[in-house]
């Protein structure tokens, strides 16, 4: 099994970029491949491939950036910021409200709700230690936002399709409505280079609220009495990396024939992290995880998506 695995990943890398028909489906197919792997035989790696993504994710990202202008991401990021805004607080709202009505943990539905505002897991490891939050509830959080995440995947690009977004309306629906920035690129990748670029852009551009919304979350704590909380908060790594990969290209021009390069490879690797990530998904842990969190974090980001579809198609925002 280990073998067939190690072969999958080295094809899912390769062969979609050497027959142009299945560039556009390799996406989708790495993700459902890794989740069947798993179902069926089960993954030989669990225990490496978990750790893995995350940092595999994060250099596709940072490569990604040597494709891309500083002055159109900057310009993205600035035109994201009221409507990100927004979406974070409504979030929030949202998810109190219902977290309470179904008797959840305060930490718990708090970490979904950061998830779900922001950026998925790396918010909430950014705001778990803030409320000095137990394992078991950032496990749970994480659970959650990681299903929906995989749900994602699956779904928004054909939805996409269904009704005729275009691949701007497509990316900036994925960047603000998708939870973890893997699986909004890897939504995004299957629609198209141009979706992709926005979706990122914005994407990195909301992540960036971890810091403030962090900084509020750890004074309302503090506001509370909550003996032993930590205030110490993470910025995921590609982020400002991201920025400098595409800083560099654009202020040095001789960069940018290898920075397109970079920028395409980057896509080759996006696709293998997608088969990797797929493969973690676990229908045992699924079951541990109760009904409720799951319920809580599924409603509020169907709300939210529905919302910012409407949105965006009836062209009331835009890039």
């Amino acid at each position: 099994m280990k073998f067939l695995y190690i072969l999958l990943c080295i094809s899912f890398f390769v062969l979609p970029w050497q027959f142009k028909p299945a560039r556009n489906l390799a996406p989708g197919l790495a993700i459902i491949g890794g989740i069947l792997f798993t179902v069926v035989l089960g993954n030989p790696f669990s225990a490496r491939t978990g750790k893995m993504a995350s940092p595999l994710l994060g250099t596709a990202i940072v490569m990604m950036g040597f494709g891309l202008e500083i002055r159109k991401i900057a310009e993205t990021g600035i035109s994201s910021f009221g409507y990100t805004a927004v979406g974070i607080a409504a979030a929030f709202a949202m998810g109190i409200v219902l977290g309470r009505l179904l008797k959840l943990e305060h930490d718990s539905y708090l970490l979904i709700s950061s998830g779900t505002a922001i950026c998925g897991g790396s918010a909430i490891a950014a705001v778990a230690p803030v409320l000095n939050a137990k394992a078991y509830n950032v496990a749970i959080s994480t659970a959650v936002v990681f299903i929906l995440n995989a749900v994602a995947l699956l779904v928004f690009p054909t939805i996409g399709h269904y009704i005729g977004l275009s691949e701007d309306q497509f990316g900036l629906w994925s960047a603000v409505a998708i939870h973890d920035t893997s699986s909004v690129v890897g939504a995004s990748v299957q629609y198209g280079d141009r979706a992709l670029e926005v979706a990122t852009t914005v994407k990195l551009a909301r992540a960036l609220w971890i810091v403030p919304v962090a900084f509020i979350v750890s004074l309302v704590v503090n506001r509370r009495g909550k003996p032993d909380t930590k205030s110490r908060i993470k910025i995921p790594w590609f982020i400002p990396c991201f920025i400098l990969a595409a800083t560099l290209v654009s202020f040095i021009p001789e960069l940018v024939p290898a920075g397109k390069t970079i920028g395409n490879m980057s896509k080759y690797l996006l696709v293998t992290t997608l088969f990797i990530i797929g493969s973690n998904v676990s229908l045992g842990k699924i079951r541990e995880l109760g009904f409720a969190p799951i319920l809580h974090g599924t409603i509020i980001w169907v709300i939210l998506s529905a919302g910012w579809l409407a949105a965006i198609y009836a062209n009331i925002i835009s890039v």
